[in-house]
């Protein structure tokens, strides 16, 4: 598993995007619940959202974008970045390790 820093990028105004929200949101649930997203929120000011989350590799992390709600009603797009963390908080260890 490998960790990804997932920039997600309004592509509509924030009122079309917010029509999605709660949709997104069930979605991202789902991968707290299936133990792979570690944090999720909007950037300030609202012009897109971070995910960060492990994924087998960049290909199941583009299949987690492509599948969100956001993306299929084209209203985001996200940059996917492969990251390495080297230090970290002892409170993140078994995710990072697991």
């Amino acid at each position: 598993m490998q960790l990804f820093v997932c920039l997600v990028h309004y592509t509509k105004p924030f009122e079309e995007v917010s029509l999605y929200l709660n949709e997104h949101r069930s979605y991202l649930k789902k991968g707290y619940e299936a133990g792979f997203l570690l944090a999720s929120g909007p950037r300030i000011p609202k012009t897109g959202g971070i995910i960060i989350g492990k994924f087998v590799d960049e290909n199941a992390a583009k299949s987690f974008a492509k599948n969100d709600p956001f993306t299929q009603h084209n209203v985001a797009q996200y940059e996917i970045m492969p990251f390495e963390p080297v230090l970290y908080a002892e409170i993140l260890k078994d995710f990072l390790e697991s």
